[in-house]
């Protein structure tokens, strides 16, 4: 035992054994003396029966000290698990050697030392850093032990095209090497650094204690010299035979990612899913390299091992080699053949049909004119062309390729020809910011980027992964400079030259299609993955709650219905506007779009609505005309006053006016029309209906949806598992559906949480029914201000609050910690105010007031210029940045910039 107090570490874990070593650097019979952290003892004295064993191995340069929070979890009664943390040898407490130890030892070693531990499964091994190769060495040499496998930041490849990252290619650099990793401790300091947030000091000085003497460190300047960085390199047939081992793994993997990482990036993780795709994965927005400090991994770790069943009876099967379930299972209408019909089936039979030299697709010049349009037989023979050209190049089943092209003609032939190709479309559109969209991009880590000429500009400057493909033709000079391979016109003529080749096949309805981006209003956006089946139940959805059909002509001022246009038959335009910034949509160009394809349905978010409602002035005769013609409008994205809907109903006179509520993950959810929105507040106003009333009523489910709530609790929670649907049970909402999500693209723990309740979607937000069966929405799960005695939901307050004259905008926010919060107000005002700060005394008695009467008591109320939303919706509050600020003006701190 190692006398010395580390942070986090119960001493009863620290032991040293002696091992016999067979490694080859070491003559025969040589003893090697171990230092280890381990639990066994201690749950062994506490009458705890181990499911199995964790096996941790740390990388460079740290020790086991990086494993203490799975010692401590281990220990619990609930999870036992013994946890073995080992230092290598020349690291942590173990013995200085006096020998250059190559990958193949330390693999080898770690099989001396669980010879020596007896340690004879189930194992699972856990590996950080270059530790992660020493586990699955192990791992590999151990079949029949092994139960699962987690690893953090690892690599085990280099991937083609790419050099080692800078920062060890400087540690390797016969200059720096010695001094850097072995005379100084500048490598650990370092590496420390790294850490988001920063270790705490007696974390830092724990890290730093084995390593105080240049003597000491010999074995991290070993490690950093034994990176192979190329073929001749003496490590370099070790790694490669991890490398293709690893696809020969079936056991359960686990995979937490600090994507924030100079040295293991998301190029090395994408690797590991490709030799690895059964593995579950989970990217820690904002982490970095030393993920297992950065976050509770922990926690996650033993819900994964109890998910999987590793270590019990019935999870056996795990190293068997079997399977691993599909999760996204068919409903019992898809089953049934021919049910499942693809995404683009109505777009090739109205290629076909007689009818195929009608307009299929537009899009409109800011003089109103169309600009651009495509017949259904022309769209689908430029679908087949690009198709092939891009299959020429490259894409195929199963390739990521990021779509970052306007709404219109070319954006609908990329998409139909990705998908029809079985590549998987990534979306992520400009709304969610330039950081946003950076952060979802590296994330989702296409093979390929088809973009627009701004677009690969951002790729080349702020390194986006994939092989890049232009939307226009580039001068040779731009197309070097962004690295641009291809242009889709070249890729379609490539694909005419080719001609149609062999057919392709129909997907397989559980292949993955789509990676759709959240629009990060609450959050770092979320990529939600689609199976066809899924995307195709969409469709469906759409059709039957809508009527949209073949024959229907459709003005998309949103991004996925402009998709959707052509899978329902629908021909489509896109009016003059940046769809990624809604108010930038005028009535003049609403109108020209409609004119132009005579339309029967329009869609537009409440932002694009109320700017063409501000510019109405400015439509001309032939637009209004047309828009006196349209049958229907849908609204979403945000929650849409009744008043904004009625003056709306006056340009659109012979509209029935629809307001869906859905989200990312599942569009549309339920629906409801202005007359009954109307009806809904008359019953909410007259108290009749039990319920009715306190949120934004979306009305009944769409067709094939279900959708039921989990009671708040007292804490404002929602942790129970049994959904209800009575009146006036407040609750985070739940909603079933063939068109839900398949998954959250490589956020494991998110999915896990969003599916806690079996069959279900828990949707992140709260409300209620009312005794009509009506859904009303009340707000976000992460906004519910737990004040003390109460839970305050924010939509209901803020409703009554916006009906003053003098308010455009409120938001309601919880200041304190949780359970003793007080109810804030922050209203936006009309006429705006200059500055930000506590409201005028007459303006704050007419905003408790109105609260009041809502029933919500609101101990303080501030005005701004304008509230913080979301750049695609321009409407989602971000609550959580003013109660940050709200608490900094209330305890005196200058208001400053929100």
């Amino acid at each position: 035992m190692v006398a010395e107090a580390w942070a986090g570490v119960d001493p009863e874990w620290s032991r040293t054994i002696t091992v016999h070593s067979t490694s080859a650097v070491d003559p025969p019979g040589t003893l090697r003396r171990w230092h280890v952290l381990d639990n066994g003892a201690q749950i062994s004295r506490r009458g705890l029966a181990p499911a199995g064993t964790l096996l941790c191995v740390h990388g460079n340069p740290t020790w086991s000290y990086l494993w203490r929070t799975l010692l401590a979890a281990g220990s619990e009664p609930g999870h036992p698990w013994r946890v073995v943390a080992v230092d290598q040898l020349d690291m942590g407490y173990s013995e200085r050697t006096g020998t250059f130890r190559r990958l193949g030892d330390r693999i080898n070693d770690l099989g001396d030392l669980t010879d020596a531990l007896g340690l004879d499964g189930p194992v699972v091994t856990v590996g950080h850093d270059w530790g992660g190769v020493v586990s699955l060495g192990w791992a590999l040499a151990h079949p029949q032990n092994l139960a699962g496998v987690v690893l953090t930041n690892t690599a085990v490849h280099q991937p083609s095209g790419s050099g080692i990252p800078p920062s060890l290619r400087l540690a390797l650099h016969p200059a720096v090497h010695r001094w850097g990793t072995t005379t100084s401790d500048a490598f650990l300091r370092v590496t420390h650094a790294l850490a988001r947030p920063q270790l705490p000091p007696e974390v830092r000085r724990a890290y730093m204690a084995p390593y105080r003497s240049s003597h000491r460190r010999a074995g991290v300047g070993n490690f950093v010299a034994d990176i192979p960085t190329d073929a001749s390199h003496p490590s370099f047939p070790a790694l490669r035979g991890v490398a293709e081992g690893v696809r020969g793994i079936r056991v359960p993997v686990l995979l937490l990612w600090g994507p924030r990482d100079p040295v293991f990036s998301d190029r090395y993780l994408k690797d590991l899913i490709g030799r690895l795709p059964h593995a579950d994965v989970h990217r820690f927005e904002g982490a970095g390299h030393l993920v297992v400090e950065d976050r509770d991994i922990a926690a996650p770790v033993f819900q994964w091992l109890a998910d999987h069943a590793v270590g019990t009876h019935d999870g056996d099967h795990a190293a068997s080699g079997a399977p691993i379930p599909d999760a996204g299972q068919p409903t019992a209408a898809e089953e049934r053949p021919g049910a499942f019909r693809p995404l683009w089936s109505e777009l090739d039979e109205q290629a076909a049909a007689p009818g195929g030299d009608e307009t299929a697709v537009a899009e409109m010049s800011p003089a109103g004119a169309v600009s651009r349009l495509l017949t259904w037989r022309q769209l689908g023979r430029s679908i087949a062309e690009l198709a092939a050209g891009l299959r020429d190049a490259g894409v195929g089943s199963g390739s990521r390729v990021s779509l970052m092209v306007p709404p219109g003609v070319d954006l609908t032939v990329a998409l139909y020809a990705c998908l029809r190709l079985g590549a998987v479309v990534v979306v992520a559109d400009a709304g969610l910011g330039a950081r946003g969209l950076s952060r979802a991009v590296k994330g989702a880590a296409p093979d390929f980027l088809i973009g627009i000429d701004r677009a690969l500009a951002g790729a080349a400057a702020l390194g986006w992964p994939g092989r890049r493909i232009s939307v226009q033709e580039l001068p040779e000079v731009r197309r070097r400079i962004l690295a641009v391979e291809a242009s889709l016109a070249g890729l379609a003529r490539r694909g005419a030259a080719l001609g149609p080749g062999r057919p392709l096949p129909d997907p397989d309805p559980a292949a993955p299609a789509a990676v759709l981006f959240t629009s990060g209003s609450t959050g770092p956006a979320k990529g939600v993955a689609y199976t066809h089946r899924q995307l195709s139940a969409m469709r469906n959805t759409v059709a039957q709650t809508f009527g949209i059909r073949r024959g229907a002509r459709l003005v998309a001022g949103f991004a996925p219905f402009a998709l959707l246009g052509p899978a329902l038959g629908a021909v489509s335009v896109t009016p003059a506007m940046d769809v990624t910034a809604p108010r930038t949509l005028t009535a003049r160009a609403l109108g020209d779009a409609a004119a132009a394809i005579e339309a029967t349905v329009v869609f537009a978010s409440p932002a694009a609505l109320r700017n063409v409602l501000a510019t109405q002035d400015g439509v001309g005769a032939a637009g209004r005309e047309a828009l006196e013609r349209v049958e229907l409008l849908l609204s979403a994205g945000a929650p849409v006053p009744e008043p904004l809907l009625a003056e709306v109903q006056r340009l659109l006179p012979r509209a029935s006016l629809h307001t869906p509520y859905g989200m990312t993950e599942a569009l549309p959810v339920t629906d409801i029309s202005l007359e009954q929105i109307q009806a809904a507040d008359v019953d909410a106003a007259a108290g009749t209906v039990p319920g009715a009333g306190n949120g934004v009523c979306v009305g009944l489910p769409v067709h094939g949806a279900r959708v039921a709530v989990v009671p708040l609790a007292a804490d404002g929670s929602a942790h129970g598992s049994h959904p209800v649907t009575e009146a006036g049970v407040t609750g985070e909402i739940l909603v079933s559906a063939p068109h839900v999500k398949h998954a959250y693209d490589r956020l494991w723990l998110t999915q896990r949480e969003s599916s806690s309740v079996p069959g279900w979607h828990r949707t992140g937000d709260v409300g209620h029914f009312d005794a009509a069966g009506r859904l009303w929405v009340e707000g976000r799960l992460a906004h519910v201000v737990t004040a003390p005695g109460t839970v305050v939901t924010p939509v209901g307050a803020e409703q009554a609050i916006e009906r003053l004259d003098c308010v455009r905008l409120a938001a309601i926010a919880g200041v304190g910690p949780a359970g003793t919060q007080v109810v804030v107000a922050v209203v936006e005002t009309s006429p705006r105010t200059r500055t930000a700060g506590p409201a005028a005394p007459r303006l704050a008695a007419r905003v408790r007031e109105a609260a009041r009467e809502a029933g919500v008591a609101v101990s303080a109320v501030l005005a701004v210029p304008a509230l913080p939303t979301d750049i695609r919706h321009n409407a989602k509050i971000d609550r959580t940045r003013l109660s940050r600020w709200a608490t900094r003006v209330l305890v005196g701190g200058r208001p400053g910039k929100l």
